[in-house]
């Protein structure tokens, strides 16, 4: 199970890294590096299968949305197209981790058949 907390960290993570990258050329390699320590961190309590897609999602997206920012192109209606559906599969990522509950071994004991 994943708790908000964590949900909350890799979301920082992702800001950390996505906003920065059409910074790199001015000089923001320290917070980039800021982000890699938070995600280091995070991934040591964090499901690996919700914490690499969210935040490898949403780096690409907030470095589009930064870069447009920046006065960049982005690719137009199709990228904006593939930021939705992108934004969907987090969202249903993100609800399946936090709603998911570990099985307790009186659980495991208990679903185990006898033979």
């Amino acid at each position: 199970m994943v708790s908000v907390g964590e949900v909350l960290c890799l979301l920082l993570v992702a800001v950390l890294w996505g906003c920065t990258n059409p910074l790199l050329k001015r000089a923001t390699e320290g917070i980039e590096h800021l982000g890699s320590l938070v995600y280091y961190f995070t991934l040591a309590t964090t499901d690996l299968s919700l914490a690499v897609p969210l935040t490898n999602s949403l780096t690409f997206l907030l470095t589009v949305l930064t870069g447009k920012m920046l006065g960049e192109e982005f690719g137009g209606k199709r990228a904006v197209g593939g930021m939705l559906l992108t934004m969907t599969g987090l969202t249903l990522c993100i609800i399946s981790s936090i709603g998911d509950t570990p099985a307790t071994s009186e659980q495991v004991v208990a679903d185990t058949p006898l033979q």
